[in-house]
């Protein structure tokens, strides 16, 4: 069975379609100030904000990998993600999540961290980030923040998830 989206890297014309897919599924504009503060961050890497779009050309979902570390390591941080609400719960965010993190792995990215929801993110492959020895400078739900190994990765190192300035932590 074939996905009723293409997923494809963002463009220029796209980024008011995906300030607002954040906005509409998000209580505040929190997260969509957030997007658009980390494309003028040098954390952001443009082949990794991806959108998926439906059979008409609409952006129904957003996801976004940006540059982090853990320690010294570099990895990637997956956030923010967001679906158009008409659209949620139909398949359109785990697209644009698996074309992400597909597309880090064609980069040669090794891991990416996620500060989610611990029955959401595993689907994808994230484990609990503490059985790893990675951690974050915040006080969270242990089971919340996750990490992944990309294929041909190596084992997940463990150390402290520093973020791109705009995160906030």
């Amino acid at each position: 069975m074939t996905s009723p989206w293409s997923v494809r890297a963002e463009s220029p014309d796209d980024i008011a379609a995906v300030h607002a897919i954040h906005a509409a599924a998000f209580p505040t504009e929190e997260e969509a100030d957030l997007v658009d503060a980390l494309r003028a961050d040098p954390a952001w890497i443009p082949e990794l904000s991806r959108v998926a779009v439906d059979a008409d050309g609409r952006i129904v979902a957003h996801c976004l990998l940006t540059r982090c570390h853990i320690d010294d390591v570099p990895a990637l941080c997956l956030a923010p993600v967001a679906t158009a609400p008409e659209q949620q719960r139909t398949g359109a965010g785990s697209a644009a999540i698996e074309s992400c993190l597909a597309e880090a792995a064609k980069l040669g990215e090794r891991y990416v961290v996620v500060l989610g929801h611990h029955d959401y993110y595993p689907r994808f492959g994230f484990q609990r980030a503490a059985d790893h020895g990675v951690r974050i400078s915040i006080d969270v739900p242990a089971e919340a923040l996750m990490v992944l190994a990309l294929p041909d990765a190596g084992p997940i190192p463990a150390g402290l998830i520093h973020y791109a300035p705009p995160f906030g932590i």
